[in-house]
């Protein structure tokens, strides 16, 4: 059967960049120096692992846009929440999430650098239009929406900042009158921030302005050509590195609180999913690692990755180059900011043993609070996550220069990828403006179906002989990067599945009964009074449930709940006993 090979020539790739991918960058690119950087590499897969090392991270690039992208206020929020809620136990479930989109990602590198084909019309051809279209939207949604957090995220670091300077940004209760006015008459449960005074605003508003300044600027640079792309790379190296000076330097001044065995253990699974006093897994333990999951790899990358490596001029020659890339400025990053985030929590207090649960009600900005004590910790790392914010601005922004004009199916110009980078720049308004509670479930929901629609597409693209040829793989190395990309599927279809459950259980199931809310608090007292860890902690648990119970129950339903309580408290005195050292 006769199959149509891609070309095998980076000169002929670059060529092919020029005419037919059209991207306004690509075309910049000296064939010269493409020509001699392709010598060069073919040297390297020759050369000492030192000297091999040095001379891919020496190259890198457009990994760095993805992890601009995925280490953004989600990626801190999920950190911030697992470090705070169970400590060192939850270390190893990002580096395991962004391991899995690595594999992916390294797939689509393969598949677009073989046949030097944009892959929005490519993969449309040889797969389905339909579900390359709903990959597109899903990208420009997702941007769109992530995007307000972002914003809402740089603002509250820069009031806090301006606390620090004993700025009034806060109120008091006394609401501005123009705001009450103003969120009377928002619709879809959107309101401006009414915790903050006029100066709040202020501060609010410019913190917003300039960051997007920056972002634009850089964002800009990237859509002019070759120079452009090396200032826009150079930005983010430069963004992600002080992101973990920030955040190393928390960690560092508080290293003697550092438990490294219990570190050692968290980054090897030691403890599985934490468990409660009964030993049980809670729902909301499960809908945390989800979390962890979802931050570490977005619909909208796997868009933006393919175009960033045409844009780099990229061909043939530069799959093993591209896995490298990959490696140093996608899988260490992450690992390693998100990994200093959730020890900063235990090293700073913010992390209680004693307390049990996710604590749902934390964001980032608690948890600088925090920080007061320690010199120069909260203003460090405030700084840090206007880093992160930043960074993941910008990828947005080109993710949607490069996405509207594909799926318009109109030539990339330069000013057209400008114009259209700034589609996000709506979530501006995030800055007083939060988005309501059910907008970021619903989105998450829809983006969380997209990705194991994209993650099957590329899993067939990147073993379909006809498509890319012998690229496809052969022997054993062929079938263990299919078992993992096999996991990545069925792990972000389960993240699907779970983000779908979270979305049903917020706005369609039925409401618990007031009695058997009663029952829930009174099993757990039964639990904690099996604790094996010590009086303290039984006389913390049982003191709120109590409280609770006192505050919520009425004469009339405490004959009912009673006989229920026994009944239902049995199995819960049962339950196997958690380990001391779990605990």
């Amino acid at each position: 059967m006769s199959q149509s090979q891609p070309s095998t020539s980076p000169q002929a790739t670059a060529t092919n960049n020029q005419s037919d991918a059209g991207l306004p960058m690509s075309p910049k690119w000296d064939p010269e120096k493409l020509a001699i950087e392709t010598r060069q590499l073919q040297d390297l897969k020759k050369a000492p692992l030192g000297t091999k090392i040095c001379g891919y991270v020496k190259r890198t690039g457009p990994g760095l846009l993805q992890s601009a992208m995925t280490l953004g206020a989600g990626s801190a929020t999920a950190s911030v929440l697992a470090g705070a809620s169970f400590g060192y136990m939850l270390l190893l479930v990002q580096p395991i999430a962004v391991f899995l989109g690595v594999v992916m990602f390294a797939a689509l590198s393969n598949i677009v650098l073989t046949t030097g084909e944009r892959p929005y019309k490519a993969f449309g051809r040889e797969t389905s239009r339909f579900l390359v279209l709903l990959w597109a939207l899903g990208t420009i949604f997702a941007s769109i929406i992530w995007h307000f957090p972002q914003y809402t995220l740089l603002a509250g670091a820069g009031r806090d900042l301006a606390l620090l300077a004993n700025w009034d940004v806060l109120n008091n209760g006394d609401i501005p009158g123009w705001v009450s006015q103003v969120n009377a008459v928002l619709p879809f449960g959107l309101h401006i921030n009414d915790k903050i005074t006029n100066l709040g605003y202020i501060v609010s508003i410019a913190t917003g302005l300039i960051i997007l300044a920056v972002n634009v600027t850089v964002v800009f640079n990237y859509g002019k050509g070759a120079t452009g792309v090396k200032i826009y790379e150079r930005f983010l190296k430069i963004m992600i590195g002080l992101v973990i000076c920030f955040f190393l330097l928390v960690v560092c001044i508080n290293c003697r609180k550092i438990n490294w065995l219990e570190l050692f253990r968290g980054y090897t699974g030691y403890y599985g999913l934490p468990r409660n006093a009964a030993g049980v897994i809670e729902t909301s333990t499960y809908l945390q690692v989800l979390g962890m999951l979802g931050a570490s790899v977005g619909i909208n990358m796997t868009f933006l990755y393919p175009y960033s490596l045409l844009a780099k001029g990229w061909g043939k020659e530069h799959r093993t180059l591209a896995k490298w890339d990959l490696v140093t400025t996608m899988l260490i990053p992450f690992t390693v900011v998100t990994s200093l985030i959730m020890v900063a929590m235990v090293v700073t207090g913010v992390y209680n043993p004693l307390q049990e649960g996710v604590r749902t009600g934390m964001v980032p900005l608690d948890a600088a609070a925090s920080f007061k004590d320690i010199p120069f910790g909260k203003p460090i790392f405030c700084f840090g996550l206007m880093g992160m914010c930043c960074c993941a601005i910008s990828a947005h922004m080109v993710a949607c220069g490069f996405t509207w004009c594909e799926m318009l199916g109109i030539k990339m110009t330069t000013w057209r990828f400008r114009l259209f980078a700034m589609t996000p720049a709506i979530g501006l308004l995030g800055v007083v403006v939060p988005l309501p509670l059910w907008f970021p479930v619903i989105a998450s929901a829809i983006c969380s179906i997209l990705l194991p629609i994209a993650y099957i597409l590329f899993l067939i693209l990147n073993n379909k002989r006809s498509f890319i040829g012998d690229a496809v793989g052969h022997g054993f190395s062929r079938l263990v990067n299919n078992i993992f990309m096999i996991t990545a599927v069925v792990v972000v279809t389960g993240c699907a599945i779970l983000s779908c459950y979270k979305l049903y259980g917020k706005f369609f199931a039925p409401e618990k009964p007031a009695a058997q809310k009663q029952v829930d608090k009174k099993d757990a007292a039964k639990a904690a009074d099996k604790l094996p860890a010590g009086a303290d902690v039984k006389a913390d648990v049982k003191a709120d449930v109590k409280a609770a119970t006192k505050a919520e129950v009425k004469p009339a339903e405490k004959a009912e709940v009673k006989p229920a309580a026994k009944a239902d408290a049995k199995p819960a005195a049962s339950e196997k006993k958690v380990e001391p050292s779990k605990k």
